[in-house]
């Protein structure tokens, strides 16, 4: 039991952003093809946290050519590079689900002032 505790708490990351539902952010992510390696930056809304510890995400969704893309992303992953917070959100709920049956203006997270 000691050893998963130190290798979970060897892995866990120092800095770590303040997420919050309905935050619009911008993910970096290294992404390997072969030998090399690169960042593609992922942006769009938090629509759901998860977990705890080691093992806590959070998926973004965002709209990409007309269809709608999630990622759940690990919090603590080493391929996470950076999480940029665009913009912040206003709103009720823990989960944001209601999010994937919306099209156009009302499928928008206000902005917390």
């Amino acid at each position: 039991m000691e050893l998963i505790k130190a290798f979970t708490k060897e892995q866990l990351k120092t800095e770590v952003p303040v997420l919050n539902v309905g935050d619009t952010v911008r993910v970096h992510n290294k992404i390997k093809e072969g030998t090399r390696e690169r960042i593609q930056i992922f942006e769009g809304v938090i629509i759901a946290k998860h977990g705890g510890g080691i093992s806590e995400t959070f998926t973004v969704r965002r709209i990409s050519f007309g269809i709608g893309v999630e990622k759940t992303f690990p919090v603590h992953s080493p391929n996470v590079d950076k999480v940029e917070i665009v913009r912040t959100g206003k709103i009720r709920r823990a989960k944001l689900f209601y999010l994937r049956d919306r099209v156009g203006k009302s499928a928008k997270v206000k902005e917390r002032i």
